[in-house]
């Protein structure tokens, strides 16, 4: 019996994809409980050819689309779907053999359980340092929720590794594939207004390789910041008052940073290409302090810009966070 159906979306990544293969076929459940539907998402690297001459004990399904970004390679791996759960994986990110085993313990059987489990740091791998920042942080996140200092949400919803019901996404509408950043927690917000709970499983382990150069890394947090916008006026309009909060909270460093550079283009360039040569250097010098407060400013300078241009400027967005005339959340919509 096919318990859950594994998605596993894929572009580019042939190599790391037969590694997450491979420790697919070593899950220390019954491989008849599962199968594994791999989606290509346009790949051009040869991953076609490699799913096709795959020789694997698992229930494997191999799909291959053109390019429409991964958003419509998780909907398209879910239609195919047999499982009652399903469960993502990205192609960069290595299950434990327990994994799926931890995620089909924490389900509760009520069909809207939510369940994250962590992407680590692989011991060994060595990350550019704006990725290990990103893993930093994402630590920090796991932590807090194994000790009960905050509950797992929507916005702690992953696709690297996290499973539900096939019925809720389904009944969700799937996936907006009209977002090729924060596709994830988009849906987790609609979930969330179903009664979705959400629950860290933090023995579900993946380990995830996760490779990006600087130019991949520094346009995810703008993405971030148009979305957020996007997101607020299509019915999340708490998002604006969490806008707000987080501003006031970031440090006096951050906030002259984004006051000083909100909107002028060459000086947020160069600005960047400092932050970027002093949190390399810091890195190397194993200066770790120095090297967060880096790649910090620089992701807080991205996302406040990408907030600032859906907004329509900077006037507009320090009306949002109150360091002008309070903007009201009707002309903000």
């Amino acid at each position: 019996m096919t318990n859950v159906s594994v998605v596993v979306p894929t572009y580019n990544r042939v190599e790391r994809l037969g590694r997450v293969i491979g420790s697919l076929e070593r899950q220390d459940i019954a491989l008849e409980r599962f199968e594994v539907i791999v989606v290509s998402d346009g790949s051009t690297d040869g991953t076609t050819e490699f799913l096709a001459a795959l020789q694997t004990p698992l229930s494997l399904v191999s799909v291959v689309q053109e390019n429409q970004g991964p958003a419509a390679a998780r909907n398209n791996g879910v239609q195919r779907a047999r499982g009652e759960l399903i469960l993502f994986i990205d192609d960069d990110v290595l299950p434990t053999p327990a994994l799926i085993r931890e995620h089909l313990k924490t389900h509760t059987g009520q069909g809207n359980t939510i369940v994250l489990g962590p992407m680590l740091s692989p011991t060994g791998f060595r990350m550019a340092p704006w990725v290990g920042w990103e893993q930093e942080m994402l630590l920090k996140q796991y932590n807090a929720m194994q000790q009960g200092l905050w509950e797992p949400t929507a916005r702690q919803f992953y696709t690297g590794n996290t499973s539900l019901s096939r019925r809720q996404l389904l009944d969700s509408g799937g996936f907006d594939a009209r977002f090729r950043r924060a596709e994830d927690v988009e849906l987790a917000y609609r979930l969330a207004r179903g009664g979705a709970v959400f629950i860290f499983n933090p023995r579900a382990v993946g380990y995830h390789y996760a490779e990006r150069t600087f130019r991949s890394w520094i346009e995810i947090p703008y993405q971030y910041g148009r979305n957020d916008v996007v997101f607020a006026r299509e019915g999340e309009h708490w998002i604006f008052d969490i806008l707000r909060r987080e501003f006031g909270e970031r440090n006096n460093l951050i906030r002259a940073l984004i006051r000083s550079c909100l909107d002028r283009a060459a000086l947020s360039k160069a600005v960047l290409a400092a932050l970027k040569q002093a949190a390399v250097a810091s890195s190397g010098l194993g200066r770790r302090r120095e090297a967060r407060l880096s790649h910090s400013a620089m992701f807080n300078l991205r996302y406040y810009q990408g907030v600032a241009d859906e907004l329509g400027g900077r006037e507009r967005f320090f009306g949002l966070v109150g360091e002008a005339r309070q903007a009201s959340t009707s002309e903000l919509l």
